[in-house]
């Protein structure tokens, strides 16, 4: 209970920072309502299958690709507090170290539920056609792996704490996992030895889980094998970031 009260507290001076500034949640959407609009259409000519099944599997990497950026960014809405000294004066209190984690973290995932949704639903106008528990299954999946994802970034800037570090790290940490999930285009479609590659890349398994819950198809190797993967990364990142609040506010 006193990490929970602690994470709420967090959860709600997120929250009250971003209503105050409302374009970043606009800008987080921007990205991947242009790879729909702009991208998608010459995908579905070019993925297996037809219209409806191709958008089947367009669309999860789309939000795998969503969560990547939204919630494998956050770090960088730690660095201004890391400067300002407010974590600084975080270590006088009792509160829990994983609290202290877990506030932030919430309010990344709840900003990324919401994209996913907005994202979901305009996908319906362009072709999508799934069910519900399949995108409810999906969503929650991908849910999942943004809570790993913002913990990670967390531990990361705050080893960093400058944003000329953060970012070209990260972008090199953020560019090769895209790229050897198959966000973009299924990795069957690669040759051997890059499918090789990817398969040490986490987020290919949580893209190929999420493909198969949007075919409807809730209990495929593909599904029980990225939902193991990502409760693993789960625990582990918590674990990660936990011990980085804890030595950062010792």
């Amino acid at each position: 209970m006193h990490t929970f009260r602690d994470a709420m507290i967090v959860f709600r001076d997120e929250a009250s920072a971003s209503v105050q500034n409302q374009m970043g949640v606009f800008i987080g959407l921007v990205q991947p309502i242009v790879y729909l609009a702009l991208f998608g259409p010459v995908m579905i000519q070019v993925l297996p299958g037809n219209g409806t099944s191709a958008w089947q599997i367009y669309i999860p990497g789309l939000l795998v690709q969503l969560g990547l950026f939204a919630t494998g960014y956050a770090g960088f809405g730690l660095i201004p507090d890391v400067r300002s000294g407010y974590l600084e004066r975080l270590r006088v209190t009792p509160a829990s170290r994983l609290g202290l984690l877990l506030g932030r973290v919430l309010w990344d995932v709840l900003t990324l539920l919401v994209q996913s949704v907005i994202i979901v639903l305009i996908s319906m106008l362009f072709g999508l056609r799934t069910p519900l528990t399949g995108v409810l299954a999906g969503v929650a999946l991908m849910t999942l792996l943004g809570v790993s994802l913002a913990s990670l970034s967390y531990s990361l800037a705050l080893k960093l704490s400058s944003e000329w570090l953060f970012a070209p790290v990260l972008n090199g940490i953020a560019l090769p996992l895209m790229l050897l999930s198959g966000i973009l285009l299924p990795m069957s479609l690669a040759p051997g030895w890059l499918q090789t590659v990817s398969e040490f890349n986490p987020l290919r398994y949580a893209v190929d889980a999420m493909r198969d819950l949007f075919a409807g198809d809730y209990t495929s190797q593909p599904v029980l094998l990225g939902l193991a993967v990502v409760v693993a990364l789960v625990a582990a990142s918590l674990g990660v970031g936990t011990r980085t609040f804890a030595k950062y506010n010792a």
